[in-house]
């Protein structure tokens, strides 16, 4: 498992703990390739790049990322990924009014709400799915012994 390194490839700014894009994706286990397209979409920002050019991230990108995929098996989509993760910026500022640090809060209930509902649904399908399975090695089990054989199982 990788480890978090100074990144002494930032003169003159403060230093950070950074990974490479490679180490990220392996700590999440997303290929290289998921972790550009969420870049891409907007939804995390590396913290610099090396003199070499390759991406940097920190802390906050690896947990991005993890709540990403904890996200993508529910079906949420980009917008919707995009939309939580900006609640919960905005709701990681110590300074946050309290008005708005309520409306904030009252949101992520909503989101809670949402992903309990997908939950539902998809273990919904995970029954619908084992009732499949389960009449699938039934016709196995059927199929040994030929119509009308008198050593059927039942």
């Amino acid at each position: 498992m990788s480890t978090m390194r100074r990144d002494e490839s930032l003169p003159g700014l403060i230093q950070r703990d950074t990974l490479q894009i490679g180490e990220v994706a392996e700590q999440v286990g997303l290929s290289l390739r998921t972790v550009r397209y969420y870049e891409e979409a907007g939804l995390l920002v590396p913290t610099g790049r090396t003199p070499g050019g390759f991406r940097l991230y920190d802390e906050d990108a690896v947990d991005r990322l993890r709540l990403i995929r904890r996200m993508k098996p529910l079906g949420f989509t980009l917008d919707e990924m995009r939309s939580l993760l900006a609640v919960r910026d905005e709701l990681a500022d110590p300074e946050l009014d309290p008005e708005r640090r309520e409306q904030l809060r009252e949101r992520l209930r909503t989101w809670a709400v949402l992903a309990e509902q997908k939950l539902a649904t998809l273990r919904e399908q995970a029954g619908v799915a084992e009732d499949f399975v389960v009449g699938l090695h039934g016709d196995v089990e059927r199929s040994r012994t030929g119509p009308g054989d008198d050593h059927r199982n039942g």
